[in-house]
């Protein structure tokens, strides 16, 4: 099984992974931009997320092969690699894994420590959604509104609202499975885990993924790392600050 992705521009290979409950559509203006640069941009779906297959199993190590699936498929031998979130523990654990296919790997807004499981809430209120009485986006946002206060975090969920057909919505996501294997996002880098090539972490300053004395840690698995902080932004950094964002990942390639 193939992941699914979108494909922009042509040019040097770069690889765009989303986070957790995301899917490839949250870097289509980005990933754009960097089309127009002169690149080839794959915005994936990963599995159990988008438009991608629902598996049961679900691990970093799994979904690192994945990407090494839809490489070799795609006829990829070197990628500028980049990840979100949990794409980028997945991005994290592919250039640890095949290094040689890695030009340039950057992560946005999350450390190779262990994270305790903060999604409970998240996935409590998309199970709430019962899509035998759910006629319309709003009916699904009220639902969420109940146990989500922040708009932009149930915007972003609505996203993998879909039309089943004419006359039921689902979920892209594969929910059971992500709520069953929740643990398996925290999970860190194994400890004996280098990558030696250039790597860029972007943080959200305002987000507390990645702590100062996570230098330590960073640089021990990635010793070419550069840490730096994108201003007025939290966890979703490229989304609430993309022109920094862009203009660090540029400078950085």
């Amino acid at each position: 099984m193939i992941l699914h992705s979108q494909i922009l521009g042509s040019g040097q290979a770069f690889v765009i992974l989303h986070g957790f409950l995301g899917m490839s559509d949250n870097w289509k203006t980005l990933g754009s931009r960097w089309a127009e640069d002169g690149y080839e941009v794959h915005l994936v779906d990963q599995r159990n997320h988008g438009r991608s297959f629902h598996h049961n199993e679900f691990s970093y190590e799994i979904m690192a092969d994945d990407l090494k699936k839809y490489c070799d498929e795609h006829n990829l031998k070197q990628i500028i690699l980049l990840g979100h979130s949990m794409g980028g523990k997945v991005a994290m654990q592919f250039a640890v894994s095949y290094p040689e296919m890695v030009l340039k790997l950057i992560v946005a807004d999350i450390g190779p420590k262990f994270y305790p499981s903060h999604h409970q809430d998240i996935l409590k209120a998309l199970s709430e959604l019962d899509f035998s009485k759910i006629k319309s986006r709003s009916d699904a946002e009220d639902i969420l509104a109940t146990y989500i206060k922040d708009e932009g975090t149930r915007l972003f969920l609505l996203k993998n609202l879909y039309r089943k057909d004419k006359k039921e919505y689902g979920l892209r996501i594969n929910l059971p499975v992500l709520t069953d294997k929740v643990e398996a996002i925290g999970v860190a880098l194994a400890e004996d885990s280098i990558y030696q090539g250039e790597t860029l972490f972007l943080s959200g300053e305002k987000s507390g993924y990645i702590e100062p004395m996570d230098e330590v840690l960073i640089k021990k698995h990635f010793p070419k790392a550069r840490i730096q902080p994108i201003s007025n932004a939290g966890h979703w950094l490229h989304a609430e600050n993309p022109e920094e964002f862009y203009d660090n990942v540029m400078n950085f390639l």
